[in-house]
């Protein structure tokens, strides 16, 4: 069995690395930004680092909301598929600069694309 896309990234120096980078380019994108305006960033970024440690196949510690309900306030505040693209962005942006294989980019990158629906509220 091989190992988990968590254990191939690097675990969890590498998706600590990846949340922090990640969250420095999307507050600095105007085009996203004002969807953090009221959020507490610290518990926000734990959760990340939570969720796509999860989501990458690590250990389990994601105890938020399924995507959904998490996303629900944002799509209200008119959040659209073109905010979720600049996520994807950046999120894509972020491990290229972290020098991540273009294949693992590619598995994370079909993990977060798989939660477009739930995330847009489709």
């Amino acid at each position: 069995m091989s190992n988990s896309l968590y254990e191939r990234i690097g675990g969890e120096a590498a998706v600590n690395a990846a949340v922090d980078l990640f969250y420095r380019k999307v507050l600095s994108d105007y085009r996203i930004n004002r969807f953090f305006d009221s959020t507490d960033m610290d518990a926000q970024v734990a959760k990340q680092k939570a969720f796509f440690t999860y989501a990458f196949g690590g250990p389990n510690n994601y105890t938020g909301k399924d995507m959904r309900s998490a996303h629900a306030r944002l799509v209200k505040m008119g959040m659209n598929g073109s905010h979720f693209d600049a996520v994807m962005e950046h999120l894509g942006a972020t491990l290229h600069e972290l020098n991540v294989p273009e294949d693992l980019i590619a598995e994370a990158a079909a993990i977060a694309l798989s939660a477009r629906s739930d995330v847009l509220g489709l």
